[in-house]
C-alpha cells in the first residue's frame, strides 16, 4: 500500500468510525433508563435497615423526569421520610464552588478577594477593622457559624421545619 492510498484509507476509517459513533450516541431509550434506575433503587433498598437516612433520586431525558424515588429518613429524630421533593441541604459541598467562583471573579477584574466584604453587603455590621472577602475564604473572618446565628436569633432552622406544632 503506498503512502497516498494508505493516507486516503485512514482517513475514511476515520469519517466511518466517527460516523459510526455519532449514531450510537442517541438519546437513550426512556424504558431502558426507568428500568436502570429501578434496577439501582432495589438493589440499594435491599440492603436499606430501618430507620436510618436514605435519598431521593430523579432523572430527567430531555428536561423530562421520567424516574423519582425516595427512601429512607430526611431527619431521623422526627421520623421524617424523604420524598422526591425533600430539599436537602448541601452543606459544606458548597464551599469549593463557592471559592471557584469568586476566584473567577477576581480574574475577570469584577472584584478583589482584598475587598471589604461590606463593599458587597453593606447589612454586615462594621466590625470595626475591614473583613474582607479573603478572609471568609480562609475561614479567619471570625464570623459565627450561619446556622447557629440564625438558631440564636429565633429564625428557622432545620428541625424546626420538620415539627407540626409550634415550638416549646
Amino acid at each position: 500500500m503506498n503512502s497516498m492510498t494508505r493516507k486516503s484509507f485512514l482517513f475514511v476509517f476515520a469519517v466511518v468510525a466517527f460516523l459510526s459513533t455519532a449514531t450510537w450516541a442517541q438519546v437513550p431509550n426512556k424504558e431502558k433508563v426507568v428500568a436502570g434506575a429501578e434496577r439501582a433503587f432495589e438493589k440499594f433498598t435491599k440492603a436499606y435497615v430501618a430507620p436510618a437516612p436514605g435519598c431521593a433520586a430523579a432523572v430527567s431525558l430531555n428536561g423530562e423526569t421520567v424516574f423519582e424515588k425516595a427512601f429512607g429518613l430526611a431527619d431521623l429524630e422526627f421520623n421524617v421520610p424523604n420524598t422526591p421533593q425533600t430539599i436537602f441541604e448541601s452543606g459544606s459541598v458548597a464551599k469549593q464552588f463557592t471559592a471557584a467562583a469568586i476566584v473567577l471573579l477576581q480574574q475577570d477584574g469584577k472584584l478583589s478577594i482584598d475587598d471589604p466584604v461590606r463593599k458587597y453587603i453593606p447589612e454586615l455590621p462594621d466590625y470595626g477593622s475591614p473583613l474582607t472577602i479573603r478572609h471568609l475564604l480562609n475561614h479567619t473572618s471570625g464570623i459565627r457559624d450561619w446556622g447557629t446565628v440564625m438558631s440564636l436569633t429565633g429564625c428557622w432552622t432545620r428541625r424546626a421545619s420538620h415539627q407540626s406544632g409550634p415550638r416549646a
